[in-house]
């Protein structure tokens, strides 16, 4: 007797990727979907109720992001397997995803062929990152850690690197502190350390960094 597939659940905030996800995943003899959400307060709710074995989560989500999204499944969920499918480069938030719970991380960018090896592989207990992300991985880990420098954007916390991409979208702080569920208060404090790590001085030179950063991300149209 066959045991029973895994049960997927998406989240993610295009619903046409969404349904092509569900119909690659339910052609396959050891998935099946069980649900899906579009932002990532509906997904926490939804997640606990269906208690999937795997669930595929994107970066960027309407209602918040993918990394605090995962961080919160792992508290009410620590058993739950996360892979990470976005189209947001691996060496800006794989390492972060991972930290924050993932077990591997995938580009929207990759074969389906590959993304069903990577659920596979998480599934049986393996951590997924594509082979040239894995190997400089390895390398800094063997080497002594390079300290983040003053000027880069990845010396910034998950929270820090949410709140830059939304004023790089073109959100006031306002905006962030409505679509982030935090005072305004929070949102200055967290922009004065963002141009601290940063190395810019004042508000307008902050914009124009997320501005560019935002559009050399190539950032989903919405």
């Amino acid at each position: 007797m066959s045991s029973q597939p895994h049960r997927v659940f998406i989240v993610d905030d295009h619903p046409i990727l969404r349904e092509a996800l569900s119909t690659l995943i339910d052609a396959e003899e050891d998935f099946t979907t069980c649900g899906e959400a579009d932002d990532a307060i509906k997904a926490l709710d939804a997640l606990v109720k269906a208690k999937p074995d795997l669930a595929l989560i994107d970066i960027t989500l309407k209602d918040g992001s993918g990394i605090e999204l995962i961080k919160n499944v792992r508290a009410v969920l620590p058993d739950l397997v996360v892979l990470v499918l976005s189209m947001h480069d691996e060496s800006l938030y794989a390492e972060r995803a991972l930290r924050a719970g993932a077990r591997g991380y995938i580009m929207k960018r990759d074969t389906t062929k590959r993304l069903l090896d990577a659920m596979r592989r998480v599934m049986e207990g393996s951590v997924y990152l594509s082979e040239k992300y894995a190997a400089e991985l390895a390398a800094r880990l063997v080497h002594a850690p390079a300290k983040s420098h003053k000027g880069s954007v990845e010396s910034l916390s998950d929270r820090e690197l949410e709140v830059f991409r939304l004023l790089g979208r073109g959100q006031g702080a306002p905006a962030v502190a409505k679509v982030m569920h935090l005072s305004r208060k929070t949102v200055n404090a967290y922009c004065a350390r963002i141009k601290a790590k940063i190395g810019v001085t004042n508000m307008a030179e902050l914009l124009r960094e997320a501005v560019r950063f935002e559009g050399e991300q190539g950032t989903e149209p919405r």
